[in-house]
């Protein structure tokens, strides 16, 4: 028996040695054969061109056959197919081979920004869990309607419609009562006032717009499936992503109201404003996105035609938490809107994700910008020119930003062109119809200002800052003959990438009350990836990318149906005292927080306000601030406005000869001073809502040039005793005037950290 079985041992370990020393079956992956805009218009001629390229590669028909999986042959040229490594280089070597790319598993980045806050949907302990995805929440949307078809709003896994759900689902054209359902359960449009303002009627026949709820600009469906988007499995945006899609909420219920309107001058009227937010008081709405502002300069709280302002009131007056855009005209001082202190105000920020793209100059000088034009067409190096050397007409300053029929088709033809923003409202992609019109074959386009990105269609765009953009001017008027080479972008994800304040998003303090710090807290407003209506490469899609505190609002909405889910007793205001005093103001990596630009200045409250959303913390601030709707009533009567002013916001009859509050001591989750002169004390008082037996002690850090006492300097809090007053007095040093200075005020106890921003200006 044993002689056996060493026999066989012995057998084993030759045959193990002899079959070592024949070459190892080299291992086949996908890679996909990238080869540009396709030569050929009949989509049959291209797939049997890439079979014959594989014919060629792998020696037979059936080999070929077994090794593809996709023929790309509609919108580019090229193909996936299974190949060894050695066989991919060999391949990308054929005439007409652009680049050949491993095929890589990616996430979608709709749910990046979630992600990117703490809100995965595979942690058992954060708030997207505890929270059961925002169920029988109903979040409302005011914007311009929704595309009902969009996968994010199919109803899979959705509980029935809540009981409090008092609304309709309004038909109109191309909309039934049978598009609403478990997700999206209500719908209505509002037309009266823009129909009164352009004085004319909708030309329905050319599509100007559609009379119902359904969206004519994609604005509304982007917003609304940020907030509360379903699960949609295998989504995509031009390639660049695949994966699950999701909002913040994926199982809150949604109620559209549309009030924005494309035709005639466009816009979204006080009347069809006002009228959304009383519908959406009647119909039981839970919270209330909207992503829609005044122009500078504002008007006042009481103000008629500060219709977000008087609508928000009577629905935070309801129960129901509003969140509203904080404007796209930053970076500028006193530029954010929707400023009443009812009102969450929402400020944009980046995420943790770039799109870095390589821009390769003859010089072999390589300098960064960014893209999403994921179907780059690499003609390896070509020449490059500066818009100004091929404008039609010299001197003209508007080829100078590659404006419409400002180029030299002559002298543009087959280059790269650089051009650069004259205007804030100048975008990429009306430069890029500009340069492919006059035949040129690529641009990058310099910014002061970021506004996020957009994919040009028509031509490879990069977008890089200015300081980017003068350093390839420079080589351009240096060298003889410039040529560059624009590469495929990327992506990056990661705590390396700090998030950045937009440099659009609106900056306090607020113009109208300057006691009251706005914007109140920052999220995720750049590169947003989102539903869309089919239009254009968004078509098969279903998903665009957009930038805007637009797409900030809809994620703090989201947050809201959140919390609201798990604390269904909190306020308006509790909830927005959770968010504030719980936020982050440093980065994953510790950094702070920074604008955008090349100074890279630390954000302040008047940029963030308490800072960067931290979901999973808001959920248990340990201390909150709350407000009573007589607080507000009070506050407005502090701060100057007549009895008849206030009854007209209100609806009610106030007495602000008898009823009214110092400014400066409405009971916000912050302290904002505009003239410190010598001392001045405040008052703010804080409900436990952490363990009945508690006690928390004071931090300070003082604002530069002011001394700070708080008393008491100890709170405590038992089953008596569950709300705590507290005064903070301020002194100045006299060494320190003009300009605001910041700090902050923390109660801390051995498990939560509730901290209000202060920001003072010393007279």
């Amino acid at each position: 028996m044993d002689t056996k079985l060493n026999l066989f041992v012995v057998l084993n370990l030759f045959l193990i040695q002899f079959l070592s020393t024949f070459p190892k079956a080299a291992i086949s992956n996908v890679h996909i054969v990238y080869m540009g805009e396709k030569e050929n218009e009949d989509p049959t001629v291209t797939k049997m061109f890439h079979y014959k390229m594989l014919f060629d590669l792998l020696g037979s028909k059936e080999a070929a056959k077994s090794s593809m999986l996709y023929s790309y042959k509609h919108g580019f040229s090229g193909f996936a197919a299974r190949l060894t490594n050695s066989q991919a280089k060999e391949i990308e070597a054929f005439p007409g081979v652009v680049q050949v790319i491993p095929n890589q598993a990616h996430k979608f980045h709709t749910t990046r920004s979630w992600d990117f806050m703490g809100l995965n949907d595979h942690s058992t302990t954060n708030l997207l869990t505890k929270s059961n995805m925002g169920e029988g929440i109903i979040i409302g949307v005011i914007d311009s309607g929704v595309w009902p078809e969009s996968e994010s709003f199919n109803d899979r896994g959705m509980n029935p419609i809540p009981s409090h759900w008092k609304g309709i689902c309004q038909e109109g054209q191309l909309f039934n009562s049978s598009n609403c359902n478990k997700k999206l359960i209500g719908a209505r449009w509002f037309v009266k006032g823009i129909l009164d303002q352009n004085q004319t009627p909708i030309n329905i026949s050319n599509g100007e717009d559609i009379l119902s709820a359904r969206d004519s600009t994609g604005h509304g469906t982007h917003t609304a499936s940020t907030a509360a988007g379903n699960f949609v499995v295998n989504a995509n945006y031009e390639g660049l992503a695949a994966g699950l899609a999701r909002g913040g909420a994926p199982r809150a219920h949604l109620a559209v109201y549309k009030v924005c309107w494309s035709f005639g001058h466009g816009g979204c009227t006080d009347a069809d404003l006002l009228k959304a937010f009383d519908k959406a008081i009647q119909d039981g709405v839970d919270i209330l996105s909207v992503s829609i502002g005044l122009s500078i300069p504002l008007f006042s709280y009481v103000d008629q035609r500060n219709s977000i302002a008087i609508g928000s009131f009577h629905a935070t007056a309801k129960g129901i938490t509003v969140a509203c855009s904080a404007g796209n005209d930053g970076p500028t001082a006193m530029t954010v809107e929707n400023t009443a202190p009812w009102i969450i105000t929402v400020a944009a920020t980046t995420i943790d994700r770039v799109f870095p793209t390589a821009i390769t100059l003859g010089n072999n000088h390589t300098l960064w910008g960014q893209s999403v034009d994921t179907r780059m067409h690499n003609h390896g190096f070509i020449g490059i020119t500066f818009s100004d050397r091929i404008a039609i007409n010299d001197g003209d300053d508007s080829a100078l930003g590659c404006k419409r029929g400002s180029l030299n088709a002559t002298l543009a033809a087959g280059h790269i062109v650089l051009c650069f923003s004259q205007s804030s409202t100048q975008n990429i992609f009306s430069a890029a119809i500009s340069v492919a019109e006059a035949g040129g074959v690529g641009l990058i386009f310099a910014q002061y200002r970021s506004d996020g990105l957009e994919s040009c269609h028509y031509i490879p765009c990069i977008k890089v800052d200015y300081e980017v953009g003068t350093q390839i001017l420079s080589y351009i008027r240096k060298a003889r003959s410039p040529i560059a080479k624009l590469g495929i972008p990327k992506t990056i994800i990661g705590k390396w990438v700090s998030p950045k304040v937009a440099d659009f998003s609106g900056r306090g303090p607020s113009s109208i009350s300057p006691t009251v710090l706005k914007p109140d807290i920052a999220a995720p407003g750049v590169d947003i990836i989102a539903a869309y209506i089919p239009f254009g490469a968004e078509k098969s899609s279903g998903f665009t990318l957009l930038s805007g505190t637009s797409m900030s609002c809809p994620h703090i909405a989201g947050i809201l149906a959140l919390i609201k889910s798990v604390h269904k007793n909190w306020s308006p205001a509790a909830i927005r005292s959770a968010l504030v005093t719980t936020a982050s103001q440093k980065g994953k990596d510790g950094s702070n927080i920074a604008e955008e630009g090349s100074t890279h200045k630390v954000a302040d409250p008047f940029d963030i306000g308490g800072g960067v959303v931290n979901p999973n913390r808001a959920i248990d601030p340990g201390l909150i601030y709350d407000i009573e709707t007589n607080d507000y009533v009070k506050f407005l009567c502090g701060t100057g406005f007549n009895s008849k002013s206030v009854s007209g916001l209100t609806q009610t009859k106030a007495n602000c000869t008898k009823n009214r509050l110092n400014e400066l001591n409405l009971n916000l989750p912050s302290i904002t001073i505009p003239y410190l002169k010598r001392k001045v004390t405040v008052s703010r008082k804080v409900t436990n809502v952490g363990p009945v037996e508690s006690m928390y002690k004071a931090i300070v850090e003082a604002p530069q040039g002011v001394k700070m006492k708080v008393e008491p300097q100890i709170l405590r809090f038992n089953k008596t005793t569950q709300i705590a007053p507290f005064k903070v007095t301020f002194f100045t040093t006299g060494k320190v005037y003009g300009d605001y200075r910041f700090g902050s005020l923390i109660w801390r106890d051995p498990k939560h950290t509730v901290t209000i921003p202060i920001s003072i200006r010393v007279a």
